[in-house]
């Protein structure tokens, strides 16, 4: 291990004599993105990551230099996941932030949306769930511009989650409902329609309107034919139905039913 960062030092010393030199054909930055990317590699080796950072950092710089904006991009993503495994989120973060400017800047948009993506499972862990949101929606709305659909749904079902947990249940309802309708004509995503409406029902329940949850449940029965069939939907009815007539006790038997058969996710 110290042999590696040993040779993480020496690659470092050697890019930064290369970047101090002058160079008539301007091929210095060349030399010492080289020197430096070895230098990162070995300070990874040798679980150096706050020095397989400041590598990929100044990698970064000499790719910026020759105007590679992408290859800058993936030093700086480098440095992020060095920081990822100090850790440091903060400087996680920071790092992934001017990639993903890169990646959109050069028109690289699922790359940028996987590196907002990356952000956003940062602050999950932290349980930042406002920001957790916050990126979980860019990416979505980058993924869904590339037509990578799936994906854009799991970031936006993150949000909905979040949302949810965070008593902003119209949004959640909202984000739900409009995963289910997106998810319909999908022969791999529409065997999962059934559990987005039944939660995009609960928020609606949670949203204490017994109104407009009655107009959900039939809404949801038009855009599903199948819908009606389902245990989500006559749970929903059921549920709708004991908090029209205030009988808590009906309510907890419905639910405890429920729960015996389809184990509620929360």
């Amino acid at each position: 291990m110290g042999d590696h960062k040993a040779k993480g030092m020496e690659y470092e010393k050697t890019a930064e004599n290369k970047l101090n030199t002058w160079a008539f054909f301007g091929s210095k930055y060349e030399d010492a993105a080289d020197l430096l990317e070895k230098a990162g590699n070995s300070y990874k080796l040798s679980k150096s990551w706050d020095e397989a950072a400041s590598a990929y950092i100044k990698l970064a710089s000499c790719q910026l230099k020759m105007d590679s904006k992408h290859e800058a991009a993936a030093a700086y993503v480098d440095a992020a996941n060095a920081y990822k495994k100090k850790p440091d989120s903060q400087q996680a973060v920071k790092m992934l932030a001017m990639a993903t400017q890169m990646f959109e800047d050069i028109g690289r948009l699922s790359m940028a949306a996987k590196h907002y993506k990356d952000i956003a499972d940062i602050y999950e862990k932290e349980e930042d769930f406002g920001k957790a949101m916050e990126y979980y929606d860019k990416a979505a709305d980058l993924y869904s511009g590339e037509n990578i659909e799936s994906t854009s749904n799991q970031c936006k079902l993150k949000v909905a989650q979040y949302a949810a947990q965070t008593k902003q249940y119209e949004r959640a309802t909202q984000i739900y409902q409009t995963v289910a309708k997106n998810s319909m004509n999908n022969n791999l995503l529409k065997y999962s329609v059934k559990g987005y409406l039944l939660n995009a029902g609960l928020c609606q329940i949670c949203g204490k309107d017994i109104v407009a949850v009655q107009n959900a449940i039939e809404s949801y029965q038009e855009l599903d034919p199948t819908f009606s069939g389902t245990r989500e939907c006559k749970f929903l009815q059921d549920l709708a139905a004991s908090i029209d007539e205030m009988d808590v006790e009906k309510f907890t038997e419905v639910v405890k039913e429920f729960d015996s058969m389809i184990r509620l996710c929360h």
